[in-house]
């Protein structure tokens, strides 16, 4: 857990007080785009781990269970990681999505 600089507040009163934060990362979120086009039906039939339901929501929703995230995939190839709680957790998660998507590329038109 990290600490963050002591702030002095005040109550309604007046009476001062210390404000000691601690925090702990607990979920990043990062966008990529990938600068493709995905065939998104292609992807859900064949991985078990990710599920589109186009008429629930427009992108396919990738379970990664190693680092625990999730990997929001849209047609346009830009993909969004939630979940993460480091820089090397997000990585590690798009490349495993990268694994996955890679032969899902549609062909521009």
């Amino acid at each position: 857990m990290a600490k963050a600089q002591v702030e002095i507040g005040r109550t309604k009163s007046g009476k001062r007080v210390e404000l000691h934060p601690n925090f702990k990362i607990e979920n990043i979120v990062a966008s990529a785009d990938l600068g493709v086009e995905l065939d998104l039906y292609g992807i859900a039939k064949e991985s078990p781990d990710v599920d589109y339901e186009p008429e629930q929501f427009p992108g396919a929703i990738c379970k990664i269970h190693e680092p625990k995230t999730a990997i929001l995939l849209f047609k346009n190839g830009k993909i969004i990681c939630t979940g993460a709680k480091t820089e090397a957790d997000i990585k590690k998660a798009i490349s495993q999505v990268i694994k996955i998507v890679k032969n899902y590329i549609l062909e521009s038109s």
